[in-house]
C-alpha cells in the first residue's frame, strides 16, 4: 500500500494524462474537467517580480528561459519529483515522453522551442500547458504552475490585448477552490501596488488558498526592511510569508551554481541583523518544503471528492460511449453481421411507427378514415349524371332506333362513365399512403441511434426502403385501379331487375281512344317515353347503382393498399437489400460502415478519457490517504 508520499505523484501522473487530452481546465469541456479538480500551485507574478528565479531555485537548476518582456507565454507545469540519493538528476517533457533530459540547458532551449511551436515565433500568448517533470535527490515532491507574468503595457509586436489575455489566463488558474496562490512580490517595490497580491487578494480575499513571496530582498535601499510584510502586519495572510533572496545578475553571468546560490542565501538570512530571527522560515528550501507538505494536506482533503468526481465521469462517458457505439472490427463477417443488425434494428423502429408503438402509423388509417371518403363525396356524379348528360348518352348508345322498354346501352355506358371517376380517388389513396411510408422510413433512420454513426449506411438503407416502397406503390395501385375496372366489367345485375320496371300499354290502334285511354288510366300510371321524368328516373337509378359501388370501393381500396403495401413494407421492405449485401466484398462493407471523422475522434478521446479516469481511480485507490 502507497503512503501519502504518493499523492503529489499520483497527481502530477494524472495531470499529465488530463494534458494529453486536451483537458487542462476551462469551461468548454464536455465533461466535467479533471485537471480542475486536482490541486495546484499556481505561481504569480508581475514582471520583473523573481518569479523565474523562485522557480530555479525551489528546482536547485537554470533551466527557465530569461530574456526581456514576456518570457513565459505558455503555462509551464513543473512536477518535481524527489529520487534516491544516487540517481542522477534528468528531466521529462510531457510532449516528449521518451527523452530524458540530462542537460539542462536544453531543457531550457526546449521549452522555448515547444512554445513557439503553438504560439509562432509572435509575443502571442497560449493557454495550453507544457509539462515538465523533474526527477531529482535535491527537490521535494511538488507541483508548481508558472503563468505568464503580469504586466501593464504591450510591448512592441505585442497586440493591445495582451495586457488583459494574461490577467484572463492567470486568473483563469488561480481562481479555482483547489488552486494554491503562490503570490511574488518584489521586497523593493510597495507591496500595496504588487500586481499578484492584487489579484490575489481580488479572487481569495479571505487569504486561504494564498502563499506571500518577497524577493529581492538584498536589493532593499539601506535602511529598510521589509519585516513588517513578513510578520503580517503589512498585509496579512493565513499561511506565513516567506523571504527569498535570489541569484544576482552578476551570478547569473558568472554561471553561479545553484548548491552555491543556495548556501549564499541561507548564509544572509542567519547573518541578517533584520531577518536573523525569521531565518529558519526563510529561503527557497523552506519555501519548497512548505509548499509540499500543504499540497499534500490539500490533496488529502480533496481525494473523496476527485474520486467522487472520477466516478461520476466514468459512468457518464460509459453512456456517451454506448450511444456513440464501440467500435467496428474489420473482418469482413463481423462486419456483415453488424450491418444487418443495424438494419433490423432500424426495420424494429419503423414496425413500432406502423404498429402504434411510435406515432406516424396513425397516419395511414386517416388516409382510408378521412381522405379516402373526402375524395368520393367530391366525384362529379352529379354533373355526370345530369338531365341534359343522361339524355344525351341514352340517345347516342340508342343511335338511330329508340330504345324499347330500358335503354341498356345507356345505362352502361353511363355506368362506366361513372366508375371511371373512381380511379382518381384510388390511385391517390395509394400515393397517399406511398408518402407516409416514406416519412416513416426517414424518421426510423433519424430514430436509430445505432445508425446515426454510419452515413453511408443510413443513406444505402434509405435509397434500399424507398426503391421497395415504390415497388409496392406500382402495384398496389394495379390492384387498386384493378378493383375499380372490375366493378365496370361487369355490374350487378341483381340490382337492376329489383328495379320498377317502365311497362306502357298503348293501346288497340282501332279501338275508341277514349276507352283506350280509360283502360289505361285503370292499369299504369301514364309514362312520357322520352319525357323528362323518364330521365330523371334513369339518372337516378345510375346514382343507386354508383352509391353502392362507392361502398363497395370505399372498403376494397384500403384492403387492396395494406396488402400490397402496408404488409410489404413491414414484412419485405429490406429483403432485396438483404440479397444485395450479402454480394458485397469486404471493402465494399467496409464503405457502408465509414463513419463521420468527427464522430471517430470523439469516441477516439471518450475513450482515451475513460481510461485515464479508470487509471486514476485505480491509483487512487493504491494510495493510503485515509492515514
Amino acid at each position: 500500500m502507497a503512503t501519502m508520499e504518493s499523492l503529489i505523484g499520483l497527481v502530477n501522473r494524472i495531470q499529465r494524462a488530463c494534458t494529453a487530452l486536451g483537458d487542462y481546465g476551462g469551461d468548454d469541456q464536455d465533461f466535467s474537467s479533471l485537471w480542475d479538480a486536482l490541486p495546484s500551485v499556481a505561481v504569480v507574478g508581475g514582471q520583473s517580480s523573481g518569479k523565474s528565479s523562485v522557480l530555479e531555485s525551489i528546482v536547485g537548476r537554470d533551466f527557465l528561459p530569461r530574456g526581456s518582456g514576456i518570457v513565459t507565454r505558455r503555462p509551464l507545469v513543473l512536477q518535481l519529483q524527489q529520487t534516491e540519493d544516487e540517481q542522477q538528476e534528468y528531466a521529462e517533457f510531457g510532449h516528449l515522453p521518451r527523452r530524458r533530459f540530462t542537460d539542462f540547458s536544453l531543457v531550457r532551449q526546449e521549452i522555448q522551442d515547444e512554445t513557439d511551436r503553438v504560439t509562432g515565433k509572435s509575443k502571442m500568448i497560449s493557454p495550453v500547458p507544457i509539462h515538465l517533470s523533474i526527477y531529482s535527490p535535491h527537490v521535494v515532491n511538488l507541483t508548481l504552475i508558472d503563468l505568464p507574468g503580469l504586466t501593464k503595457v504591450a510591448v512592441e509586436g505585442q497586440q493591445e490585448s495582451i495586457v488583459q489575455d494574461i490577467e484572463n489566463m492567470v486568473r483563469s488558474y488561480v481562481e479555482k477552490p483547489n488552486s494554491i496562490i503562490l503570490a511574488i512580490s518584489p521586497a523593493n517595490q510597495d507591496i500595496a501596488t504588487s500586481d499578484a497580491i492584487k489579484l490575489a487578494r481580488e479572487v481569495d480575499p479571505s487569504g486561504e488558498r494564498t502563499f506571500g513571496v518577497l524577493t529581492k530582498l538584498d536589493l532593499m535601499d539601506k535602511g529598510t526592511n521589509a519585516i513588517d510584510v513578513l510578520e503580517g502586519r503589512s498585509y496579512r495572510l493565513q499561511h506565513p510569508w516567506v523571504g527569498i533572496v535570489n541569484r544576482s545578475q552578476a551570478d547569473i553571468n558568472n554561471n553561479v551554481g545553484m548548491i552555491i546560490a543556495r548556501r549564499k542565501e541561507r548564509e544572509y538570512f542567519a547573518t541578517s541583523p533584520d531577518y536573523g530571527h525569521l531565518a529558519s522560515k526563510m529561503g527557497s528550501e523552506y519555501l519548497a518544503k512548505l509548499l509540499s507538505k500543504h499540497l499534500e494536506s490539500v490533496i488529502r482533503a480533496r481525494i473523496p471528492s476527485i474520486t467522487s468526481l472520477i466516478n461520476k465521469s466514468i459512468e457518464e462517458l460509459d453512456s456517451e460511449l454506448d450511444h456513440l457505439g464501440r467500435p467496428i472490427a474489420v473482418d469482413a463477417g463481423a462486419q456483415l453481421y453488424t450491418i444487418l443488425e443495424l438494419c433490423r434494428a432500424f426495420d424494429r423502429i419503423f414496425k413500432e411507427h406502423l404498429d402504434g408503438g411510435r406515432p406516424g402509423g396513425d397516419r395511414i388509417y386517416g388516409v382510408f378514415d378521412n381522405q379516402l371518403p373526402a375524395a368520393l363525396r367530391k366525384l362529379p356524379f352529379d354533373r355526370h349524371l345530369s338531365l341534359q348528360n343522361v339524355k344525351r348518352i341514352v340517345s347516342e348508345a340508342d343511335g338511330y332506333q329508340p330504345h324499347l322498354i330500358a335503354p341498356e346501352q345507356g345505362y352502361r355506358r353511363l355506368i362506366e362513365g361513372s366508375l371511371n371517376y373512381f380511379r382518381g380517388p384510388a390511385e391517390a389513396s395509394v400515393d397517399a399512403v406511398h408518402f407516409v411510408l416514406k416519412e416513416l422510413v426517414r424518421k426510423s433512420i433519424g430514430e436509430c441511434q445505432e445508425l446515426k454513426r454510419f452515413p453511408s449506411l443510413q443513406s444505402a438503407i434509405a435509397a434500399a426502403s424507398n426503391e421497395a416502397l415504390e415497388r409496392f406503390r406500382e402495384e398496389s395501385k394495379k390492384t387498386a385501379v384493378r378493383l375499380v375496372d372490375m366493378e365496370s366489367s361487369y355490374l350487378t345485375v341483381d340490382f337492376f331487375r329489383r328495379l320498377p320496371q317502365e311497362i306502357e300499354k298503348v293501346g288497340n290502334p282501332g279501338g275508341n281512344p277514349k276507352e283506350n285511354s280509360r283502360e289505361n288510366s285503370a292499369t299504369a300510371p301514364p309514362i312520357d317515353r322520352y319525357g323528362d321524368g323518364h330521365f330523371r328516373r334513369i339518372g337516378s337509378n345510375v346514382s343507386s347503382y354508383v352509391n353502392m359501388v362507392s361502398d363497395t370501393l370505399r372498403n376494397s381500396i384500403p384492403k387492396a393498399v395494406v396488402y400490397c403495401q402496408v404488409k410489404e413494407a413491414k414484412q419485405n421492405l429490406l429483403n432485396q437489400f438483404y440479397i444485395l449485401i450479402g454480394k458485397k466484398e469486404g471493402k465494399q462493407l467496409a464503405d457502408l460502415l465509414d463513419e463521420d471523422p468527427a464522430l471517430m475522434e470523439k469516441r477516439l478521446q471518450y475513450a482515451k478519457r475513460l481510461e485515464l479516469y479508470k487509471k486514476a481511480r485505480d491509483e487512487i485507490d493504491s494510495v493510503s490517504w485515509v492515514r
